[in-house]
């Protein structure tokens, strides 16, 4: 099956070539960038130099689909909502990696991303991608709105315990720390070496376009309405998400317990790995995978439980994510392409 990539020259592209490469069933295709149209990809990326040396193309739907059977769509938020009509008006399938089709509201989604939104008609037919927990519905879905990177670590660290009726569901608390790469490739002060390197600090208070996807998956999932405190950071390294969670618990239980909860919780899902008791992941112990682990323990003084979930962010919190939701939608096994063990250190 030939995969189309738009959006041909940020992290979230090179990372799904990376992973398109192993996959038995998935061949790279076309590579869009308007931007860079007629360059070829390593030129872009150097070290694929004799892996991808292909040109670059231009967004032309109907060409597309012709020469492609799924689309991956890698750009900037503002961009898919434009595109992905004429993609599905010309029979492609579309994983939408940006925030175009994550909020059902469009007028949320204007609100925290200052663009317009998708039309309502294609918001209802977008499927959310949290493959653990959606993974009936992305079957047999058209159009996937592959979730962010922090709501992907947010929401798997939360939902079992949300979803046991243990939780104080008004006490969640998201303390996250993101690697520069999810600022994307584009020149920033934000991302300039000098800013973030020996440096560590909060961006987006309050602010953070990724709340308002938070609480709509735990707010579906959980049957009450969910508000979060949410505050991220930046970290002087290149990959990586640790999200760290307050919540306070309704009865005394023990870790073990909560742990036992959590691993019947995730029992099928071959990407979750839960700690056993007195062991934290950290973010290196997933790089490169498709892997979400989560690490848990009950302060007993407090009776508030912590949460420690780390993924890789270009990975289990973009392209492998998208990978998994392909192979859903197409009945493989879905770690399909994904078997890789994290690298390490």
């Amino acid at each position: 099956m030939k995969a189309a990539i738009i959006g041909g020259t940020g992290y979230g592209s090179v990372e799904l070539i990376r992973l398109i490469q192993k996959h038995p069933y998935l061949e790279v295709g076309s590579v869009v960038s308007n931007s860079k149209a007629g360059y070829s990809f390593s030129e872009t990326y150097p070290h694929l130099s004799e892996i991808m040396d292909q040109p670059l193309e231009t967004f032309d739907a109907k060409r597309l689909s012709e020469t492609n059977d799924i689309t991956f769509l890698a750009t900037p938020s503002g961009v898919s909502s434009k595109l992905v009509p004429q993609l599905l008006e010309h029979g492609m399938k579309c994983i939408d990696l940006s925030g175009d089709f994550r909020l059902r509201s469009g007028a949320e989604y204007e609100t925290w991303y200052n663009h317009t939104p998708a039309d309502e008609q294609y918001l209802e037919k977008a499927i959310y991608g949290l493959s653990e927990i959606y993974s009936e519905k992305i079957k047999t879905a058209n159009l996937i709105a592959n979730p962010g990177c922090y709501p992907t670590a947010s929401s798997l660290g939360l939902l079992p315990i949300l979803k046991s009726q243990l939780a104080d569901k008004n006490s969640i608390i998201i303390d996250a720390k993101s690697g520069v790469s999810g600022a994307g490739r584009g020149l920033s002060l934000t991302a300039h070496y000098a800013e973030i390197n020996e440096n560590f600090k909060a961006y987006k208070l309050g602010k953070h376009q990724h709340i308002p996807e938070i609480e709509q998956v735990l707010t579906d999932e959980s049957g009450d309405s969910i508000t979060v405190s949410f505050t991220t950071h930046l970290v002087p390294m290149t990959r990586g998400i640790m999200c760290t969670m307050y919540v306070n618990l309704k009865e005394k239980i023990s870790t073990k317990k909560v742990i036992d909860l959590y691993k019947q919780f995730y029992q099928d899902s071959h990407f979750i790995r839960v700690r056993p008791e007195g062991t934290i992941p950290s973010t290196k112990e997933v790089s490169g995978s498709n892997y979400c682990d989560i690490g848990l323990h009950v302060d007993e003084r407090t009776n508030r439980l912590t949460i420690i979930s780390v993924i890789d962010n270009l990975v289990k919190g973009a392209a492998g994510q998208a990978i998994q939701n392909v192979n859903l939608m197409n009945g493989w096994d879905e770690q399909t392409g994904l078997t890789d063990i994290p690298m390490y250190p």
